[in-house]
């Protein structure tokens, strides 16, 4: 349990210091894995959360913050995301659809940004407003990146299945030609 007992003999093979065999307890076991961050979708959500964040400061500190709930809801659920892809949630729990999840949450969030980011340029004239506005445009192209990745993956997987099914139609097909062709 936790703290870790300062009493516990260490182990034999640890005495040489290596501890590339051992996990560290506490806080690091939260963090994400460092393959799935160097992945690409992992780069991909830690950018969308920084940009996220990024904007959602750059609305708290303009003067009149209309804009400020869409860049955190957008954050959170960034930060959501990458902690369910780094801990597998999606095997974990096979009843939600998680690439329809992912999905929606990347077109909304990049049409909301596409959106209030215009407005935030043309509209007010508070350099906040246009370090949010411009942030929140980079934040658009890498939704609208990961949308695009995901859309791709999903297409992919949807033809495999349909490839599995068209040897078995063909066939049939053939076979009911060939059984016209010799009733005439």
């Amino acid at each position: 349990m936790w703290p870790p007992d300062a009493e516990t003999e260490p182990d034999p093979e640890s005495a040489h210091g290596s501890r590339s065999g051992r996990t560290v307890p506490g806080l690091r076991a939260l963090l994400p894995a460092r393959a799935f961050l160097c992945s690409l979708k992992g780069r991909l959500l830690l950018a969308e959360s920084g940009l996220s964040f990024i904007t959602f400061i750059c609305y708290v500190v303009s003067s009149a913050s209309a804009f400020l709930t869409v860049p955190l809801l957008e954050f959170l659920l960034a930060v959501y995301f990458l902690f369910a892809d780094a801990m597998q949630l999606n095997d974990k729990w096979q009843g939600l659809c998680w690439p329809m999840m992912d999905f929606l949450r990347c077109v909304t969030a990049a049409l909301i940004y596409f959106v209030i980011s215009i407005t935030a340029v043309a509209k007010y004239s508070d350099g906040a407003y246009k370090a949010a506005g411009v942030f929140g445009f980079f934040a658009t192209i890498v939704f609208a990146i990961d949308f695009y990745l995901i859309f791709n993956e999903v297409a992919k997987f949807l033809k495999q299945g349909d490839s599995g099914n068209e040897p078995t139609t063909n066939r049939t097909e053939e076979q009911n030609s060939n059984s016209d062709s010799d009733s005439d």
